[in-house]
């Protein structure tokens, strides 16, 4: 809703900047596309690096993250 009210704004302000940014919207989402991916990978990597860190505690007793 907050983009919505900002695009209405520069729409009000400078129309041609509202209209470029509405068209290039789509071109910028799908190359930072891959970048997302990537992200989500390296996140998965390091949650695996992090249980195989901490399983030692967890097979000896230790607390349970809440």
């Amino acid at each position: 809703m907050l983009k919505l009210a900002l695009w209405l704004l520069v729409l009000v302000v400078c129309w041609p900047v509202a209209i470029l940014a509405l068209l290039l919207y789509p071109v910028v989402w799908l190359v930072l596309l891959p970048f997302r991916v990537v992200g989500i990978a390296v996140e998965g990597v390091l949650e695996l690096l992090k249980s195989l860190l901490f399983l030692p505690s967890r097979v000896l007793g230790g607390r349970p993250r809440a």
